[in-house]
């Protein structure tokens, strides 16, 4: 018997979790949004995944090599883990249309990729799920792997609300997001009871 799907919220990295910085490939350059640390141990406290799903073409562009994206990754981890909270997996797009030796892929968004790898290797839920993120990209993913969706007016997010299509919620940042996912979970578990 296989194990039940579970729900997740995917994030987007950049101006969604941290202070967007052209970029960001080193830890001594990261910085949280406040309250996003905080909302992570929430929502995994409530039984929802965390998943990064992160375009990083500055490794198309030879700005920063893999490596380095996984141990920023590995150090945000170790962060986390300090403060009782963390982040199940990080999915990141390498790939850019116009750089590097792939130009076209699945995973970058506005393309579902991350997301759809995510909902089979970790049995997401994807109708009890959700994506959050500062660009109409992450929206569009979002939409296109069938999750509900949010824009946060942190990073990008005040340039792109303008842009967003009708039903997606806004909110000021991940911790309101994270706020509001969880009311959410919480009336569905009493119509479900």
């Amino acid at each position: 018997m296989s194990e039940r799907a579970r729900p997740c919220v995917f994030i987007d990295r950049d101006g969604t979790l941290n202070v967007e910085k052209n970029y960001l490939h080193r830890y001594e350059d990261w910085e949280w949004i406040p309250g996003s640390v905080e909302m992570l141990r929430q929502l995994r406290d409530a039984g929802f995944l965390t998943i990064v799903v992160t375009n990083q073409a500055g490794a198309a562009r030879g700005y920063y090599d893999e490596a380095a994206i996984e141990r920023l990754h590995a150090l945000v981890d170790k962060e986390l883990r300090a403060a009782g909270s963390g982040i199940d997996a990080y999915y990141y797009c390498p790939h850019h249309p116009r750089y590097g030796e792939v130009r076209d892929c699945d995973c970058r968004k506005p393309a579902p990729g991350m997301l759809l790898e995510a909902q089979r290797q970790w049995n997401v839920a994807l109708e009890d799920s959700w994506m959050v993120g500062d660009k109409l990209s992450d929206i569009e993913a979002g939409l296109a792997a069938g999750v509900r969706c949010i824009l946060v007016r942190t990073g990008y997010g005040q340039t792109e609300q303008d842009s967003c299509p009708p039903g997606v919620l806004l909110v000021a940042d991940f911790a309101e997001a994270g706020a509001l996912i969880l009311r959410d979970a919480g009336a569905s578990a009493i119509l479900k009871s």
